[in-house]
């Protein structure tokens, strides 16, 4: 469980931020030809080394920032036009999947294994 927690933030993150990347340069950006609203995938880079290397206090803090992605996602789904509507519900999507994960992962991470494997 713990391993499948760890491989689901992980993957849920690195899509977080080439979503970000892809959304604001070529999908649906702002301004045609790109917009600075890119920059908001460098924050994602701050947890990502942490993250992939399973570090419990790393994941507890990105649970925090995690929460602004799922919140603009929500937002911009409800008031953009498609295709950056769709694009804001994948982004919260992958916000809440990094979230419950990292939940998961922490709770599994601070709890000692058990002599006979169970949970």
């Amino acid at each position: 469980m713990k391993r499948a927690a760890h491989l689901a933030a992980c993957a849920s993150l690195v899509a977080l931020v080439f979503l970000c990347l892809a959304w604001e340069l070529w999908l649906a950006p702002l301004r045609p030809g790109g917009s600075w609203l890119m920059l908001k995938a460098l924050p994602l880079l701050a947890p990502l080394f942490g993250v992939l290397h399973g570090r419990v206090y790393t994941f507890q803090w990105a649970l925090l920032l995690i929460l602004a992605y799922f919140a603009e996602g929500v937002v911009r789904a409800w008031g953009d036009a498609s295709p950056a509507a769709g694009l804001a519900l994948l982004e919260a999507g992958l916000a809440s999947v990094f979230f419950l994960s990292s939940i998961a992962y922490v709770r599994r991470a601070g709890r000692p294994a058990s002599a006979n494997g169970s949970p």
